[in-house]
């Protein structure tokens, strides 16, 4: 669909505020789906195969969404991204039982990577090219909102309401991103569409550019770290004797970390290129990794969170404009779906491989071996800059 007015910031807003309104089905689920599962007399091994099936689907079918933003725009993607998690949120308030959780998780990290995939895509094209490490620090700080939202909205929900009327309430925000996308009532830049010619068709051929090389490298990185922090630190915490919540503080300092880092990420970039921060996010993350074995204080290990929170909440949305600018015609959105599958990949397996290691082994060990990793990477990095 094309649109004649000129691009404009308050549409870029909106198409944030959406955003925030999808993925608080997406956090605030997470939330809603574990504590009904347990509820429901559901064993910790399967409420966590229910977590795994939020990213598992998206593993695999990132790319597609990705390729399918590139032929035909983003719109249509988002829009049923949107529609697909309303029935998602919708299904455990028609159905009762664990079974119906399996659906319902699928669905919904296939949903919401529909939609984001295609948010991604589309953000570049706002706005001027120097513009666009600011515009994706908007987004990301956007989904830091809903990242805290979400959950603190479900949790309310389940303790003044019930199960139910909490699924009710995620099936009905995205109703206006539904909405909004389906009325054409906001502008969505054009990008790049068309087929792409066979010979320089494939993921190869992204692969074989030393530049985007460089940046899933540090994509990957950057989600391990995530994901292992938000794995591990819980079980430190059980293992050096913190209470449970002495543990969510340390935690919510890390997801506050990711807000403030985003809220000054504009500033940031007048003075640092992408590269040069995202080099700087894996070496600071590689010593915090290093240090977390030898802290045993929960003030301390506070300070190490939000340390880390800082340093990889300014990642993702260098990565982004990275790839909006290295991407070859034609393909940005293969190229963000690919990050995704990466993405999705590290939520799956970085529990399952390090939960192993960690168990053979001991926890240190796994700290300082991701802490080298990191730091490598930020040697890496900084070679590109």
């Amino acid at each position: 669909m094309s649109e004649e007015r000129p691009r404009g910031r308050s549409d870029f807003l909106a198409l944030i505020g959406l955003g925030i309104l999808n993925h608080m089905v997406l956090a605030g689920g997470r939330v809603t789906v574990s504590l009904y599962a347990l509820s429901l007399g559901a064993s910790p091994l399967v409420v966590g195969s229910l977590i795994g099936f939020y990213a598992f689907l998206p593993m695999f079918l990132s790319v597609f969404a990705g390729r399918l933003a590139d032929r035909i725009g983003v719109r249509r993607p988002m829009l049923l991204g949107s529609c697909g998690l309303i029935l998602a949120a919708a299904l455990p308030c028609m159905l009762g039982g664990v079974n119906v959780l399996f659906v319902s998780t699928s669905l919904t990290g296939v949903s919401f990577m529909l939609f984001q995939v295609s948010a991604q895509s589309v953000t570049g094209a706002f706005g001027k090219p120097e513009d666009r490490a600011r515009n994706f620090s908007l987004l990301a700080l956007g989904y830091s909102i809903s990242g805290l939202t979400g959950p603190l909205t479900a949790g309310f929900m389940i303790d003044q309401a019930s199960f139910r009327t909490t699924f009710m309430l995620l099936a009905v925000l995205p109703v206006v991103p539904a909405l909004v996308l389906w009325r054409g009532a906001i502008y969505l830049p054009m990008i790049h569409l068309g087929r792409v010619p066979a010979g320089e068709a494939g993921l190869m051929v992204l692969f074989r550019d030393a530049r985007m090389r460089r940046v899933f490298l540090v994509n990957a990185l950057l989600s391990m770290a995530w994901d292992l922090h938000s794995f591990f630190i819980p079980l430190y915490g059980n293992k050096i004797g913190l209470s449970a919540t002495r543990i969510g503080m340390i935690l919510a300092a890390f997801a506050g970390a990711t807000f403030v880092v985003r809220l000054f990420m504009p500033r940031i970039i007048r003075h640092l290129t992408e590269l040069q921060v995202l080099a700087t996010a894996l070496f600071t993350a590689g010593v915090v990794y290093s240090m977390f074995p030898l802290v045993n204080s929960p003030g301390l290990l506070m300070v190490l969170s939000f340390v880390l929170g800082l340093a990889l909440g300014s990642g993702q949305p260098m990565v982004m404009s990275l790839l909006h600018s290295f991407a070859p015609a034609g393909r940005m959105g293969e190229a963000a779906g690919v990050r995704m599958s990466i993405v999705n990949a590290s939520t799956f397996a970085v529990p399952l491989l390090f939960g192993a290691v960690g168990a053979s082994f001991g926890i240190a060990p796994v700290f300082w071996s991701v802490g080298a990793a990191l730091a490598g990477g930020g040697w890496f990095a900084r070679r590109g800059a």
